[in-house]
């Protein structure tokens, strides 16, 4: 009985440690989002368009591509929970780089040092990518982990929203100090919080030697995986519901500056709402949040499209809360689908190669740009919802593994 109460005991607070953890790097990933934040820091310090244009790229890509380098040194760790703390704090010091980039210098010299301290956090960002849903799958009950990572992403949500609302309102005023300071203000949570994640009660991990950490073990598990590979597939062509917000931003033609709290506003609604009903949907089955998550950014995104520049500023940033709801329903379905899926040690390379994978499909997002470019936003978008529907379609053959 004893016994019982002190595992009862530790998954409480590794519970705990896990909310906090996550509900603080999330809210420095709001404060930092690439997406609109960085866009318009770059874009009020002046530096030149093509810098802005791969803010995005360079934040996805080189935060999935690099796992399957990373995933044997996870595998080897009888503790993994070291290694999501460096990547965090690692993520707190390239952030604090990018703030002093911004107070001290400006132009394309800004904006190349911005680019290079973003590359670096995305690194830094793998690394604890590939270790958490191990940690988690170790320290978190499999019917309690989409509750306890959508209500991290709900907590922190509620502070974005607080930070868009008093930038939209003049609260807070558009200027470079401010975003500075935001950015800031978001290293240093990265670092708390890598700290705290070291507190974990992670229970020790058998560790696998030789050729089982090649690159050919990894390949033949992801052949011989039909699931994982639907998963991979689907996720690959559901990549548009992350990459649509700049299209939505471009509709506004204001570039994203004028309206930055309303968007922010936006999105952190989306996240706030999503957060805990998408994490409620995880732990009765995964396959249906990317499912309906799916379905909602497309419809979202074929809206938008349809309706072009014709829609008003305050339509688009509707249109955009719709397609970022649906965006966190397949964040949270994929994540918590693979988490449940795969066997204790097969996590961190389940993740490394599906992450790794999507990461090289996210360097050919800068066709969607391209597209835009030629045809204008509307195209891009149209193109989008094309291919979220297909990936939703994808993912009607995956199986459930909440049962």
């Amino acid at each position: 009985m004893l016994a019982e109460e002190k595992a009862q005991s530790a998954q409480a607070r590794n519970r705990i440690v896990h909310v906090t953890s996550l509900s603080a790097t999330k809210l420095a990933d709001g404060l930092i989002n690439p997406k609109l934040v960085l866009s318009w820091l770059l874009n009020a310090l002046g530096a030149p368009v093509w810098m802005v244009g791969w803010l995005v790229p360079v934040r996805e890509a080189l935060a999935m591509a690099p796992q399957l380098l990373i995933a044997p040194r996870v595998r080897a760790a009888v503790q993994r929970k070291g290694f999501w703390a460096f990547g965090s704090i690692g993520q707190g010091l390239a952030a604090l780089t990018i703030a002093a980039a911004a107070f001290w210098l400006e132009g394309a010299v800004a904006g190349a040092v911005i680019l290079a301290a973003l590359a670096l956090l995305s690194l830094c960002r793998a690394v604890c990518s590939t270790s958490y849903k191990d940690v988690l799958g170790k320290t978190v009950p499999k019917s309690s982990r989409g509750k306890t990572t959508g209500l991290a992403a709900s907590l922190a949500a509620l502070v974005v929203f607080a930070f868009g609302a008093a930038l939209a309102t003049g609260i807070l005023p558009k200027t470079v100090l401010t975003i500075s300071l935001a950015v800031a203000f978001a290293g240093c949570l990265w670092v708390i919080s890598g700290l705290l994640f070291l507190r974990l009660d992670e229970p020790d991990s058998e560790t696998e030697t030789g050729d089982e950490f090649g690159f050919a073990d990894m390949l033949r598990q992801l052949r011989d995986s039909a699931q994982l590979k639907r998963l991979i597939a689907a996720r690959a062509l559901l990549v548009p519901t992350a990459l649509a917000p700049p299209f939505f931003i471009a509709l506004s033609g204001q570039g994203g500056a004028g309206d930055l709290g309303r968007f922010i506003l936006a999105t952190a609604l989306a996240s706030i709402i999503g957060g805990y009903l998408w994490g409620w949907l995880c732990d009765r089955s995964s396959r249906k949040s990317l499912m309906i998550g799916g379905t909602l950014a497309a419809c979202a995104i074929a809206f938008a499209a349809l309706m072009g520049e014709n829609n008003p500023a305050n339509g688009i940033a509707a249109t955009l809360f719709v397609a970022s709801l649906g965006y966190e329903g397949v964040r949270a379905g994929r994540k918590i689908h693979l988490t449940d899926m795969a066997a204790e040690n097969d996590r961190a390379v389940y993740t490394a190669l599906s992450n790794t994978i999507v990461g090289l499909v996210l360097m050919l997002g800068g066709a969607l740009g391209a597209l835009a470019q030629v045809y204008g936003p509307e195209a891009a978008l149209a193109a989008s919802a094309i291919l979220c529907l297909a990936g939703v379609a994808v993912a009607f053959g995956l199986d459930e593994v909440q049962g």
